[in-house]
């Protein structure tokens, strides 16, 4: 039997604890949306972006390409706490009827989002390719800021494991998805861009349409004061240790991330020397995909049931980091298929598992939103580091060996820092 907290039942729908067990059918519709939304993220950068800019500077290719995904990921760190914050305080009320705070950045990011891939299609220089990417990161991102709400919004702590794991997937599979669409259904890279777009609004909308979105009481709302918003960007370390600990952990992890997968292409044509880089690319995509969707929906069920994350997590780890330093030692294409698989693995626990963590060291009900946005640019800013360290790393330092080795050692010290937090088990 289900108890409610009297503190909770005295807040708006909105703002309350949730303790209704989500159904299969909103499951199906986030794990949609978020599919949708990470084709349009990562395809570009794993299969067109790379094909553009080498048509366009074929050789500066990797300078250029950092600078393109670079820029995109200081729009995405400054657009996805910003439009959280903002979704927090979203009262609308259109012909007399009362609208939630998340469903409108959800379909507004995913039809403008659409429009910039477009544009960016049309660009045929790398400032040009630049801008179109940063809009469409600034769109995304506004959409991810409402989805990743969703959770700590509509699911009770103890099934957050579990669908933390089914929004996990989408990360890897959107790709898998997206690259099968733009390498062997459309191999125009212009007609690549428009189907990610058409694919995004088809799998995005429904979610915003379909599923309930409570609306917040303008009595409850925060006031907007600019000032005071950017200022509530910093979360306090002292004041909570481990919020802060959950940002850093996932920070690390997640620049091991982009070392390890931002050369990937490159990777496998200069480093493996394979024969058909973007078909081997798709390849090692499967097995990643595969491997992660073995281990996400599973571990984070294990961990609802047992009440336990931080294990999990470095655990999770621990694959990881043998999966880089694979590719460290022996960079041939048998050992990238293992460590692809590996990798895969490990990142589907990661994901599910530190997920339903992060959502239970939130400061704020009010603030949900903006909180889980300034954990996004522990997502985002490592696409910003790992350029600037991939770059040097493969030209100067040694190349792909050392650049997977210090993949490896910055996921293993991600992972093993969650002992830090204390609130969690």
């Amino acid at each position: 039997m289900t108890t409610v907290d009297p503190a909770s039942a005295a807040l708006p729908a909105a703002l309350a604890e949730p303790t209704t067990p989500v159904r299969r059918g909103w499951i199906a519709l986030v794990f949609a949306a978020n599919l949708g939304v990470w084709m349009a993220f990562f395809t570009p950068i794993q299969v067109l972006l790379p094909q553009q800019v080498e048509r366009i500077s074929p050789d500066g290719k990797e300078e250029m390409l950092a600078l393109v995904t670079g820029l995109g990921a200081v729009a995405a760190v400054l657009a996805n706490p910003l439009a959280g914050a903002l979704s927090d305080r979203t009262c609308l009320r259109l012909g007399g009827r009362e609208f939630g705070r998340r469903h409108v950045w959800t379909a507004g990011g995913a039809v403008l989002g659409a429009l910039a891939l477009l544009l960016l299609a049309q660009q045929r220089t790398v400032l040009g390719v630049t801008l179109g990417w940063v809009a469409a990161q600034v769109c995304f991102n506004a959409m991810l800021a409402s989805l990743t709400a969703a959770v700590p919004d509509r699911v009770p702590v103890a099934q957050r494991g579990g669908v933390s794991g089914w929004v996990g997937i989408p990360q890897a599979l959107g790709l898998v998805v997206g690259a099968v669409l733009v390498t062997a259904v459309v191999t125009d890279n212009a007609a690549g861009y428009a189907a990610i777009a058409l694919a995004m609004l088809v799998l995005a909308l429904p979610f915003a349409l379909f599923t309930a979105d409570d609306p917040l009481p303008r009595t409850h709302r925060p006031a907007l004061r600019w000032r005071a918003l950017f200022a509530s960007m910093w979360v306090s370390p002292r004041r909570h240790p481990d919020f802060a600990w959950a940002w850093f952990t996932r920070f690390l992890v997640q620049t091991g991330n982009a070392l390890g997968t931002l050369y990937l292409l490159y990777f496998l044509t200069d480093g493996v020397r394979v024969a058909d880089p973007e078909g081997s690319l798709l390849v090692l995509i499967l097995l990643y995909t595969l491997g992660m969707m073995l281990t996400a929906v599973v571990a984070g069920r294990l961990s609802d049931r047992s009440g336990r994350r931080k294990v999990f997590v470095i655990v999770s780890g621990l694959i990881m980091t043998v999966a880089a330093l694979l590719l460290a030692v022996a960079p041939v294409w048998p050992m990238a298929v293992v460590a692809a698989l590996l990798l895969g693995a490990g990142y589907g626990v990661y994901l599910s598992v530190d997920a339903a963590l992060i959502t239970q060291v939130l400061p704020r009900a009010t603030d949900r939103a903006k909180d889980l946005g300034v954990i996004n640019i522990a997502n985002s800013a490592p696409q910003v580091l790992g350029p600037a360290l991939s770059a040097p790393l493969v030209v100067h330092l040694g190349g792909y060996p050392t650049l997977y080795a210090v993949t490896a050692a910055i996921t293993l010290l991600g992972s093993a820092l969650v002992v830090k937090i204390r609130s969690v088990p």
